[in-house]
């Protein structure tokens, strides 16, 4: 196939675009659930739209076509997708896909389900997929994206019941071909790609967007700055603030546009007979979409941090392997930052890195479960705090 295919944007994982391919050309080895699990950037729902593009295809994928641009563009009439803007997938949401599997397709070969952040399910939604996957309807194709197989991800009960596509990160050098074919200056592609540890996703962006090479960067100053309890404070309070204005930047303009959009599909502070009937329940209806927007709010700051948290991890880890093979050509996660790395090796060493990188885990798992973000990183920073 050409390289204007549906498979030319499933990045750096030859082994996965084969298996998929095989899978579009042969019915017997089509299975009617998948399982899409890799690191975050590895391009899980990249490959998953890619494959759902290609069984809507008459000629697997050519890209070209009617089918593929329709189900790329997120507008086929038997391809559904979700991807969950808020902290989870809910029950209504499962149940809703549940009865969109039953239909049969009304223009392609299949009627397809593609659920991004699967592992966001609640145990309720999850227990009704799992219902779907156990009968499938005859045309139904269910495909799923999560981090890993661990039961946390996905229970075993779903993973037992599907095929699982396993990507990997893509290698730095493939990543760097796409943003030069995007038309990014090859040194700077060349560095977006290293400096993403591989995220096709967040290489686009720090190759396009100078403020978010700017937060990588004063994320990537904090390790060396936290000579004392002040500076871990204040540390903490730009960690948290960088965040909090990036969801408001994400969040102000959208929030607002789809509240008018409701009201004004309600009819509230419209006058007339009848507008009084119709607008009962309104308040309930704008009362939904304000805890949605606030989930949605809550789950674009965590991945603001998360993010940051990720790349102070890749500098510790950096500076535990310079201590642990000085003289070893072994790749860094941020090789711009080296000079940083090997300070941090000399102040600390790799034991010292790997309790920080242990800190750095437990404050990704206390913001999960809710802890206040400034609590959970002041306790953070403290944690890294440099030795006198």
């Amino acid at each position: 196939m050409s390289g204007a295919d549906v498979w030319a944007r499933v990045i750096g994982q030859p082994t996965v675009v084969d298996e998929l391919r095989a899978a579009v050309a042969d019915p017997a080895a089509m299975t009617h659930a998948w399982l899409f699990t890799g690191p975050p950037g590895s391009g899980r729902s990249v490959a998953a739209r890619a494959f759902a593009a290609a069984l809507q295809c008459p000629a697997g994928g050519d890209g070209t076509c009617h089918a593929c641009r329709t189900v790329l563009a997120g507008t086929h009439a038997d391809v559904t997708v979700i991807v969950p803007d808020g902290l989870s997938i809910g029950v209504a949401e499962a149940r809703e896909l549940v009865r969109v599997a039953g239909r049969s397709p009304t223009q392609g070969r299949w009627q397809t389900i593609l659920v991004e952040d699967a592992d966001r399910m609640s145990e309720a939604a999850a227990n009704a997929v799992l219902k779907m996957i156990e009968e499938p309807p005859p045309r139904t194709v269910v495909m799923l994206c999560a981090p890993s197989l661990h039961p946390d991800d996905v229970p075993v009960t779903i993973r037992s019941r599907c095929r699982v596509v396993a990507l990997r990160t893509p290698p730095v050098a493939a990543v760097a071909e796409v943003l030069e074919a995007d038309g990014v200056d090859p040194a700077l592609a060349s560095w977006s790609a290293a400096a993403s540890g591989g995220h096709v996703g967040r290489a686009r962006r720090l190759a396009r967007d100078e403020d978010a090479r700017l937060a990588r960067k004063a994320v990537l100053d904090v390790p060396l700055r936290l000579v004392s309890l002040t500076a871990c404070m204040d540390a903490a309070d730009d960690l948290v603030g960088s965040a909090k204005e990036e969801t408001e930047a994400a969040t102000e303009v959208l929030d607002d546009a789809e509240t008018e959009a409701l009201k004004a599909s309600l009819g509230v502070g419209a006058r007339g007979p009848g507008v009084v009937a119709a607008s009962r329940g309104s308040a309930g209806q704008l009362k939904e979409l304000e805890r949605r927007q606030k989930s949605r709010a809550t789950r674009i700051g965590r991945d603001s941090l998360d993010r940051a948290l990720v790349d102070l991890a890749g500098l510790y880890r950096d500076a535990m392997v310079l201590d642990s093979a000085p003289d070893a050509d072994l790749p860094l996660n941020h090789p711009d930052r080296r000079a940083d790395a090997a300070e941090l090796a000399r102040r600390i060493g790799a034991a010292g890195a790997l309790q920080r990188i242990d800190a750095i885990l437990d404050c990704r798992t206390a913001l999960e479960q809710n802890v206040k973000p400034q609590i959970a990183v002041e306790a953070l920073t403290v944690a890294l705090r440099l030795p006198a």
